[in-house]
């Protein structure tokens, strides 16, 4: 490799790794994602001209999410709701928020060295490799594994997100040697295994798989001899085991792309409810219809009102809150169907938002009452709280029904 010296001189005091195998040439930094530092490093060494590649730690989404500025401004609300990933666009949000606290109080944006990365690759015109795992694949394995009470844990805990309380040294000092992503969820990693594993050792051997397989490329590939590797200080030490390793590309990447199916007796609840519900009326009204039309009173007053409720909290229209009050017991009968769906495209037909609140999405999400300000983020918690609302009348309901048949 040309430069070697200056190369060495750029790195000292720095995280970093240089292995040279199979004729190709890698220099891992370990950056610190909220570091200066890390962002001059970067540019110092794509300035020497030793590199005729970089790859980063970011996957398409990701990648998308940092380069274009219009991307919540292109959003399809109807399809995201339709194709239940409202959670996944709300926890897109959340994280917004985080790193922008990080980013008002530290003065430098989360990511900044994967910017500056991109930006010299394209203005030198380098090979760009993105080979991080997909976000969505990443949390789903990790949601897969965990335990019930693990899951509740992390779903209070994006709250923390919107503190305006200065973020601690100790939490300043992860960020420094892991990524964003991790580094966030690191109290929950700690204690979770399978949110470590998904996290972190699954990153660092899909990020290692991946750049191998960039690098066995024949067309690419075969450019490729000086590679920039440019990932969070907490990949380096296992990401550069597993590239020493040389370890099967393509099966790795085959096998951590993989979402593990949800247990298997889960999709039959909400049809075991179902069944056990409309048992319940029938017994009901082989008793006498009075009793017959309380249990079916009680179903539509339960399922309705606790969902409107949720659809009221939301701040939702008039009509949302009443169509999610007659919805909620129809739905709750039919699992194919989620009443915080039907009261979102009811929201969404009644206050579509505008350009504008597109444009101000990422702003008004960082605190919470913006998430009620912002017509977006609203038809967001309309879906949520409906669905809770009209989950919680659906337990409340059965018990209900099954008491007065007992």
């Amino acid at each position: 490799m040309q430069n070697n010296s200056q190369i060495n001189a750029i790195l000292k005091d720095q995280p970093h790794k240089i292995i040279s195998q199979d004729g190709k040439n890698f220099v891992i930094l370990g950056t610190a994602h909220v570091s200066q530092t890390s962002v001059d490093k970067v540019n110092e060494l794509l300035n020497t001209d030793a590199f005729d590649t970089v790859a980063i730690e970011l996957d398409d989404m990701r990648f998308e999410a940092m380069t274009n500025p219009d991307k919540y401004r292109n959003m399809d609300l109807i399809s995201i709701i339709k194709n239940k990933q409202t959670g996944m666009i709300a926890v897109n949000l959340a994280l917004s928020a985080y790193q922008n606290r990080l980013a008002q109080q530290l003065g430098v944006e989360p990511g900044a060295e994967m910017k500056a990365a991109i930006s010299q690759a394209k203005e030198k015109k380098l090979i760009l490799w993105k080979i991080d795992r997909n976000i969505r694949t990443t949390m789903k394995r990790a949601w897969r594994g965990m335990k019930f009470l693990d899951k509740a844990g992390l779903m209070f805990s994006f709250g923390g997100f919107f503190e305006k309380e200065e973020i601690s040294a100790e939490e300043i000092e992860k960020l420094k040697t892991g990524d964003v992503l991790e580094s966030t969820f690191s109290d929950f990693a700690d204690e979770s295994q399978p949110l470590y594993t998904s996290l972190i050792h699954e990153r660092d051997e899909y990020m290692a798989a991946r750049l191998l397989q960039e690098t066995s490329n024949k067309v690419e590939g075969s450019q490729a001899k000086n590679i920039l590797v440019v990932i969070g200080a907490g990949h380096l030490k296992g990401m550069s085991a597993f590239i020493e390793e040389k370890i099967e590309a393509d099966e790795t990447v085959k096998k951590l792309d993989v979402i593990p199916p949800g247990g298997q007796w889960m999709k039959y609840i909400p049809w075991i409810i179902t069944a056990v519900i409309i048992a319940g009326f029938t017994i009901g009204f082989s008793r006498s219809p009075e009793l017959g039309w309380d249990l079916i009173k009680t179903w539509v007053v339960y399922n309705g009102v606790l969902a409107a409720i949720g659809a009221a909290v939301a701040r939702a229209h008039i009509v949302t809150i009443i169509t999610a009050f007659f919805a909620a017991p129809i739905t709750s009968l039919n699992p194919a169907v989620a009443a915080g769906m039907v009261a979102a495209l009811v929201e969404t037909y009644f206050r579509k938002p505008k350009v504008g609140d597109f444009q101000a999405l990422q702003q008004d999400a960082t605190e919470l009452k913006g998430w009620w300000k912002n017509p977006v983020t609203r038809i967001l918690l309309v879906f949520i709280l409906t669905n809770l609302g009209s989950a919680i009348g659906t337990w409340v309901s059965g018990f209900k029904i099954a008491a007065s048949l007992i």
